[in-house]
């Protein structure tokens, strides 16, 4: 059984290998994982810097590259690679849980696969990775990795990718970012050169539902403006201080970073309802989301 464990293992990394590309942008090169034809994602550890950038393949050709932009929030890159015609990875059939056995895979400073073994040991989030910046599901593993693997694939044992890997330590345990959140940004960026991160212009924070407003979901909690900032979104819609926002878009908001998770992605641009509490009494706010300043 070991025996066939261990070639199933080998098997996946062999088959992954293609995919799996140097990046050269520091001293010391890290990794990155084709995403679509001249397209390769990566973290911007791996980068440390925004030109000069090179791509090298599995076989050992090396092209210039460019990056096309990057997520603030995950830190993920993504290159465009004139050339390069990479393979991409198929992202993992069944989710990982919490014990299952899965296999880093990256680029060593020679461009040989590297690759290291452990355990899914934490399935949690949200992980804040700066001043209302966070990454809502990150994957913590016992595999070993350096910061050659920043950008490398994290795969379960038949090969699927489950994330990507970003040589970051949580108390001793290796981070990856799973393939959902990381193509989502990845996506993201190709349409827009980032994340299009949405802006109402109202600042809240928590507070309790007495047990009349909570709704037939029972929620506990909402989110009571203290600031709307003048001509803002959210001023021009008529949202006013006290405004307790119960939904947005039909998604519940319990917290500041319930609102700042559902101003991501497709929402900028658009008119959302907001459902507050006005004086006790429910209504329909429509706000049309704008795009955060840079």
């Amino acid at each position: 059984m070991l025996t066939d464990l261990s070639n199933q293992m080998a098997d996946a990394i062999a088959a992954a290998a293609p995919s799996i590309v140097q990046v050269q942008g520091r001293r010391r090169p890290a990794s990155g994982i084709a995403y679509a034809d001249d397209v390769v994602v990566t973290t911007m550890k791996a980068l440390g810097r925004e030109d000069g950038l090179r791509v090298r393949q599995h076989e050992g050709r090396a092209f210039d590259a460019e990056l096309a932009g990057w997520d603030p929030a995950t830190s993920l890159a993504v290159l465009r690679v004139p050339g390069l015609q990479g393979r991409p990875l198929a992202p993992a059939t069944t989710n990982a849980r919490v014990g299952h056995l899965a296999l880093a895979v990256a680029r060593s400073w020679s461009n040989a696969v590297t690759a290291s073994a452990g355990i899914v040991s934490v399935i949690g989030g949200p992980l804040p990775t700066g001043r209302r910046r966070a990454i809502d599901q990150v994957i913590r593993t016992t595999a070993p990795m350096h910061d050659g693997f920043a950008g490398g694939a994290f795969l379960d044992t038949s090969g699927g990718l489950l994330g990507v890997a970003t040589a970051a330590e949580i108390r001793g345990l290796g981070v990856i970012i799973r393939t959902a959140i990381a193509w989502k940004a990845a996506a993201g960026i190709l349409e827009h050169g980032g994340m299009k991160r949405g802006y109402l212009g109202l600042a809240g924070q928590a507070v309790a539902l007495p047990e009349n407003q909570r709704g037939a979901e029972g929620r506990e909690e909402a989110l009571l403006v203290i600031a709307v900032t003048k001509g803002s979104p959210a001023a021009g819609a008529g949202v006013l201080v006290g405004d307790v926002i119960v939904a947005f878009d039909g998604q519940p908001v319990e917290s500041p970073e319930d609102l700042l998770d559902l101003l991501i992605g497709d929402r900028v641009g658009r008119g959302v309802k907001l459902h507050v509490l006005r004086g006790g009494a429910a209504q329909d706010i429509v706000v049309t989301v704008g795009e955060r300043p840079a």
